[in-house]
C-alpha cells in the first residue's frame, strides 16, 4: 500500500468512542481494538454534513465493505468524528448514513469534548479520513483519501 505524509508506524491507540450501533443499526457496547487482535482494521472517519464524505469517502468504504464482507481477518468501522457542526452531526445521523449506503458494519459517534477522541488520539486532519491498522495493531496508513481498489489488492495478497 502506498504510504503518505500521514503514514505512521506507531501503535494504534485504543478507541475511546462510547456510542456505537452494530451492523443492523442496534445499540452495541463500545468497539475496542483489543477485541480484534490479529485482524486488519479499517476505521473510516466522517461527518454527516461533509460533502467529501458522501462523494468519495463513503463510496470507497462501501467498496471495501463489500469486498471484505464475511472475511474474518478484516474488520471495518465507521465513526462520525465530530469537530464542528455538532447540531447537525448527531448520534441519530449515524444510523441514517449506515442505512443510506447499505453498510453492514459498526458505526460509532464520537463527539468527544468539542473535538472527537479519534481526532485527538490519531491526529487526523478532518473528514473524510481513513485509518488502516495492520494485524500487529500498527498504523500503516492515515489520510483523507484511500484507494479502495489498491487496498483490496493489497489485502488480497496478504490474506492468501
Amino acid at each position: 500500500m502506498e504510504h503518505t505524509q500521514q503514514q505512521q508506524t506507531a501503535k494504534a491507540p485504543e478507541l475511546r468512542v462510547e456510542q456505537w450501533i452494530d451492523a443492523n443499526g442496534k445499540v452495541m457496547p463500545p468497539v475496542k481494538l483489543a477485541d480484534y487482535k490479529g485482524k486488519y482494521k479499517i476505521i473510516y472517519c466522517f461527518q454527516h454534513w461533509c460533502p467529501g464524505c458522501h462523494s468519495a469517502g463513503l463510496p470507497s468504504l462501501k467498496k471495501l465493505a463489500d469486498a471484505f464482507e464475511g472475511n474474518n481477518k478484516v474488520a471495518l468501522f465507521a465513526v462520525q468524528t465530530v469537530f464542528e457542526g455538532a447540531q447537525a452531526n448527531t448520534y441519530e445521523r449515524i444510523a441514517e448514513t449506515q442505512k443510506k449506503y447499505g453498510l453492514k458494519i459498526p458505526f460509532g459517534h464520537d463527539p468527544g469534548k468539542g473535538r472527537s477522541t479519534i481526532m485527538q488520539d490519531y491526529h487526523t486532519g478532518g473528514t473524510p479520513w481513513f485509518i488502516f491498522i495492520n494485524q500487529e495493531d500498527m498504523i500503516e496508513f492515515a489520510n483523507f483519501h484511500i484507494e479502495a481498489e489498491q487496498v483490496i489488492r493489497y489485502l488480497g495478497a496478504k490474506l492468501k
